[in-house]
């Protein structure tokens, strides 16, 4: 079942739940997204960034769309952390069904310029938008584009920002950032300011950079009104982890023989999201 993201995130929001977006760059993290989703019987958005797309073409978009449709579940298809309007542009044409215009390093008035002219396009072929307000931090040379620090969002700016852009959902910069953090390093979220933001808008939240962080933080920022949790990470490194230790079989070569536990590793992950954001058992609702 294919959906944009505004109307998955409108039920999510009513009943206090999260979807997660897992960044996909590949069929078999695509099929180990979906299998989980109708195992979990969770609604589920696949995001693939720009950088994944360039990798994995625009073909994959069309076979990313097929299985969404196929799907018993909820399935939005998700461009993430679009930078260009040609980027956008190329999305929709594509079939994503919500686009992200990340001008979130720019000053207020030029991101606000930006989303603007993304919403008026995207809303009149019925695809949602997503913005960013503040950076998210970045851990690893593997892990999404970032700032070297996290820029906190201003709560003041929030309301500002949404009345001007008309986006449908807004990313805030609370504390996470992309990649896994080290063991010295203890992330923590700022509750407190995703309180004050929530407080001040009245669509969907999300959080980027989800990956590592305490299960209770996120837990609460769910409560707290996030309604979008991109987990990209904990998901590939599930994957990677079995693909590596099934390697060490020097026989092994066909990809039938190799993917399989790979996929199984990434799935186990992919419904502990699930559970963790109350996504499980909520395809029901659509």
């Amino acid at each position: 079942m294919l959906l944009n993201m505004k109307d998955l995130l409108a039920v999510a929001r009513a009943h206090r739940f999260a979807v997660p977006a897992y960044n996909i760059s590949s069929n078999m993290l695509l099929r180990g997204a979906l299998e989980a989703a109708e195992e979990s019987e969770a609604p589920v958005i696949i995001a693939i960034h720009p950088d994944e797309l360039a990798f994995v073409g625009a073909s994959f978009v069309t076979m990313a769309l097929e299985e969404a449709r196929k799907a018993s579940v909820p399935v939005v298809i998700h461009l993430d952390h679009g930078s260009s309007i040609e980027q956008i542009i190329g999305a929709i044409r594509a079939g994503f069904t919500s686009v992200m215009m990340d001008k979130s390093m720019l000053p207020l008035a030029e991101n606000i310029a930006a989303c603007r002219e993304i919403t008026e396009l995207a809303h009149s072929v019925n695809v949602s938008v997503e913005g960013e307000l503040g950076t998210i931090g970045e851990l690893d040379e593997e892990a999404e584009a970032g700032a070297d620090e996290v820029i906190f969002v201003d709560p003041d700016e929030v309301k500002r920002f949404v009345d001007a852009t008309d986006v449908d959902t807004l990313a805030v910069a609370i504390g996470t950032s992309h990649g896994l953090y080290p063991k010295d390093m203890k992330p923590e979220i700022r509750l407190d300011l995703l309180r004050e933001i929530s407080e001040k808008v009245d669509i969907p939240l999300v959080l980027h950079g989800g990956s590592g962080n305490p299960d209770e933080e996120i837990a609460q920022a769910v409560a707290l009104g996030i309604c979008k949790i991109n987990i990209s990470a904990d998901m590939k490194s599930a994957f990677y982890l079995k693909a590596r230790e099934v390697l060490e079989n020097p026989i092994l070569r066909e990809p039938s023989s190799i993917y399989p536990e790979c996929i199984d590793a990434m799935k186990v992950v992919c419904r502990q999201k699930f559970d963790l954001f109350s996504t499980t058992g909520k395809a029901a609702l659509y």
